[in-house]
């Protein structure tokens, strides 16, 4: 199966995302590491183990898709506090990636699951994959801003990006949209709706599962999918 757009991405996230240093507020899941909440793993630390998961899941994506290309681009506003910022893929948390079940095998990088053994778990990831697991292999998962942004001070909050944080990633979130050439653009919020629509993408707007709005979210990623299949 053809998997270019994964070879194409990869080498946009070593170029632009990996290296790239934190920011004010900004945290680099993928580059940067904090002794007091991720774990000193085997393979060169905890950001090594989250660039590692987020490879194995364009791999298990690439090998799922129908013809080795998903047709559905889904982007978030940017990495959580309890999910992607530990495990390194968009939406994903530590307790899925060691579910058997789950479709992408990777591992946990938080200081917590190194010494008690328990990993991390967070809401909307699981509505999310709730929503979306039936469709595997169709979609895959982006953030406009790949970075987390925290309260000053307090590492382990979420907050809004604002303006110019979003169009920092401009360049890598329309070369994401380019390289798979995706049948709809999902934004999922209105950030990532207002960043795919600076890129012109075009994006089908969802509401957030956080904060009451699961229900919504379910409502209209259903009818993405009925759109695309009916």
């Amino acid at each position: 199966m053809p998997a270019d757009w994964t070879d194409r991405l990869w080498a946009a996230y070593e170029r632009d995302l990996f290296a790239a240093p934190p920011a004010d507020r900004l945290f680099n899941p993928y580059r940067d590491e904090d002794p007091e909440h991720d774990a000193a793993g085997p393979a060169g630390g905890a950001a090594a183990t989250r660039r590692a998961n987020l490879r194995a899941a364009l791999d298990a994506v690439a090998g799922a898709a129908p013809g080795g290309r998903p047709d559905v681009l889904v982007v978030a506003e940017a990495p959580g506090p309890w999910g992607c910022r530990f495990s390194g893929v968009p939406f994903t948390n530590e307790r899925q990636l060691l579910d058997p079940a789950f479709p992408v095998d990777g591992r946990p990088s938080s200081a917590r699951f190194a010494a008690t053994g328990e990993p991390i778990k967070e809401y909307s990831g699981s509505i999310y994959w709730g929503a979306m697991l039936p469709h595997w292999g169709r979609f895959w998962t982006w953030n406009a801003v790949p970075l987390h942004p925290h309260k000053a001070g307090e590492p382990l909050t979420i907050r809004t990006p604002g303006v110019r944080e979003v169009r920092r990633w401009h360049g890598l979130l329309a070369e994401t949209v380019d390289a798979l050439r995706p049948a709809r653009v999902v934004a999922v919020g209105r950030k990532a709706e207002g960043a795919l629509q600076e890129v012109g993408a075009g994006p089908v707007y969802v509401r957030h599962p956080s904060q009451g709005g699961a229900t919504r979210f379910r409502e209209g990623i259903a009818a993405l999918w009925a759109g695309l299949d009916g």
